[in-house]
């Protein structure tokens, strides 16, 4: 995080801890999504996950005046989601995540049938390829894919790993998914041919 960012984020927490509405709808728009990713990474449904998020600003709430270095309620609000995500799941005795969460039906009406046909082809082969990588990658992926995207600090955080490894890691990952992708080209294309 650079220093102006976390200045930034300072002067926003100021203005929450004076109450200011309207810094808490900036708050809760700028870190919002990167907690539903951190509850998509974890394997959580929508309730659950709609659940984890609201205990987790409300976990905000009650610790605002505790907060060490508000330039880093990012990485704070990361790590008590993910905990709010592994109680929800102790709660409930899920043992293996959910992998479809429908975003591979999602479709613009607009779009001539043709350009819908391959769109949801690859969409498919890309969701294919990506329950391949390794566990590690699918939730590093998920997280990365927050809107708005979440910095290396955050994502640290929310997956509890160094923040120098965050990068590499993100590399490694989709060149694999890349890798995944090609090799299944690859394979379509030799049986298009016989």
């Amino acid at each position: 995080m650079d220093s102006s960012s976390e200045a930034g984020t300072r002067e926003l927490m100021a203005l929450v801890h004076a109450g200011n509405q309207d810094a808490w709808i900036r708050l809760t728009d700028r870190y919002t999504g990167l907690l539903w990713s951190v509850a998509r990474a974890m394997g959580l449904g929508d309730a659950d996950a709609a659940d984890a998020v609201q205990t987790t600003w409300l976990r905000l709430v009650e610790n605002l005046s505790s907060l060490r270095d508000s330039a880093r309620v990012g990485g704070w609000l990361a790590t008590t989601m993910r905990r709010e995500c592994l109680a929800v799941l102790r709660r409930s005795a899920r043992t293996t995540p959910s992998t479809s969460y429908g975003w591979d039906t999602v479709v613009d009406e607009a779009d001539p049938p043709e350009d819908l046909l391959l769109r949801q082809e690859r969409d498919v082969a890309l969701w294919q390829a990506f329950r391949r990588l390794k566990p590690l990658c699918q939730k590093l992926l998920r997280v990365l894919m927050a809107d708005p995207a979440p910095s290396y600090v955050d994502v640290a955080a929310a997956l509890d790993m160094p923040v120098g490894s965050v990068g590499p890691n993100r590399q490694r990952c989709l060149g694999r998914l890349r890798t995944i992708m090609l090799a299944g080209s690859a394979a379509s294309a030799e049986w298009a041919m016989d």
